[in-house]
């Protein structure tokens, strides 16, 4: 027996609220439960401008600050622990929308050309949202191959 989810939620909420007076910055911290096994923790400001310390390039602090926080959690939880994700200023959001719209991009150049196309290494919540964008279009078929880090998708007519 573990702890619930909205209990996984709010020590999430105090250890990033905390991260973020501790680094003087100036942000509103929200949980919200997004199924039965996973939380977002939402950090938001306004203006966001000084959030971007907390996404860095392409994102990687931010998969580093979902790291430790779900550890921070994990080391409170007497068993597993669910899904804990952490968003900055709608990033994640505003990723996936780029992403689908890169992908349908993509697909449209491998459905004219007819040849399949690699993508360059992504993490693997970027490589399922182009699966995920991709999914409905029947002119195409994705995998991903690669081992981490160096995982990709690639793009191929169907």
């Amino acid at each position: 027996e573990g702890i619930s989810l909205a209990e996984q939620g709010a020590i999430a909420k105090e250890f990033l609220q905390g991260l973020l007076a501790s680094m003087d910055i100036k942000a509103d911290v929200s949980v919200r439960e997004l199924d039965e096994e996973t939380v977002e923790i939402s950090v938001n400001a306004t203006p966001p401008t000084e959030l971007g310390v907390l996404v860095g390039p392409r994102g990687t602090t931010l998969q580093a600050l979902q790291e430790v926080t779900r550890t921070v959690v994990q080391s409170k939880s007497p068993s597993r622990t669910d899904r804990i994700l952490v968003d900055v200023a709608q990033y994640r959001e505003r990723r996936v929308a780029a992403l689908g719209r890169f992908a349908q991009q993509v697909a449209l150049d491998v459905i004219e050309t007819g040849e399949e196309r690699a993508l360059e290494p992504m993490s693997a919540a970027d490589r399922k949202a182009v699966h995920d964008a991709l999914t409905e279009n029947e002119a195409v078929v994705t995998r991903s191959e690669g081992e981490d880090p160096r995982r990709f998708v690639v793009v191929a007519p169907a």
